[in-house]
């Protein structure tokens, strides 16, 4: 069962808060996909007509991200939020490529 008491009203109690999607998310990746203090999370939850919990797991760099509702929205949820995942973590990985070579490029004096 979910912590929170806010469970907004399209989300049905209790069918929809058992079984719910979990999907582990690196925890330097939240504010990209959520915004500064998790803002955009009223949002993704109205439009997906899911609900999102975050538990973050203290042994390690990663943050659950649990998705109740309706069995298709949470399934759909789910998809949506691991492709925004791997979205922000590719440009991350980019910008990082970008700062190598362009520390290369001024040790080599280019």
């Amino acid at each position: 069962m979910p912590r929170r008491k806010d469970i907004p009203p399209w989300v049905k109690v209790p069918e929809d808060l058992r079984d719910p999607e979990v999907l582990q998310v690196q925890t330097a990746l939240l504010e990209a996909m959520f915004g500064p203090g998790g803002s955009r999370i009223p949002y993704i939850e109205q439009v997906s007509r899911a609900m999102l919990e975050l538990k973050v797991l203290e042994s390690s760099n990663l943050t659950e991200v649990v998705v109740y509702g309706n069995y298709l929205y949470k399934l759909r949820t789910k998809w949506m939020l691991q492709s925004m995942a791997e979205r922000h973590r590719l440009r991350q990985e980019r910008g990082m490529l970008r700062l190598e070579d362009a520390m290369s490029a001024l040790e080599l004096g280019l």
